[in-house]
């Protein structure tokens, strides 16, 4: 099972503007991070129907291979997402819940790189980002992440009908007619 860190945390204040880093943000369930573009439907794209703009997060990793493969400079603020985390396989947690410190999220898709991020950055960004841009999430409970906090996935309820899904079914032998 893995664990990874929060490492940093940025919000802007309006779609297009500059991410600022924080040392904590506070979380609403159902409707972002305060003092971010899409918690005060101020995003580039708040107009637009849609889930998983509530919070935005990317593997530091991904920074370190853009650097190293690339020879692509991107902070985490250049990166347009909220927080830049350490040891978490992102990908994997589309349709999963996964708690970021006291706060739990549930990742929704992929956040493939745009144009528009191109356009705020350089070229070459989108490019290098497809399938490693990070993940999309909903905030599903209310409270504060801080800069160092815990990154650990949510245990998967039991349900069941994936209990039966693994049991071996019986089989019916017909005879020949």
């Amino acid at each position: 099972m893995w664990k990874g860190v929060v490492v940093s945390i940025q919000v802007a204040a309006r779609g297009g503007a500059a991410l600022a880093p924080v040392a904590e943000v506070r979380a609403v369930a159902g409707r972002g991070l305060v003092g971010d573009r899409y918690h005060d439907r101020r995003g580039t794209y708040s107009e637009r129907p849609g889930n998983g703009r509530s919070a935005t997060l990317i593997e530091t990793e991904t920074l370190e291979a853009l650097r190293r493969d690339h020879r692509l400079e991107l902070s985490p603020a250049e990166t347009r997402r909220n927080f830049a985390i350490r040891d978490v396989p992102l990908n994997h947690l589309v349709g999963r819940r996964f708690r970021v410190g006291e706060v739990l999220l549930e990742g929704v898709r992929l956040c493939e790189p745009c144009l528009h991020l191109e356009s705020l950055t350089r070229s070459g960004v989108r490019e290098a980002l497809v399938h490693r841009g990070g993940l999309r999430a909903e905030i599903l409970s209310t409270g504060t992440i801080r800069v160092g906090d815990s990154v650990r996935p949510e245990p998967e309820p039991f349900t069941h009908r994936a209990a039966r899904s693994r049991a071996p079914r019986p089989t019916r032998r017909r005879d020949p007619p």
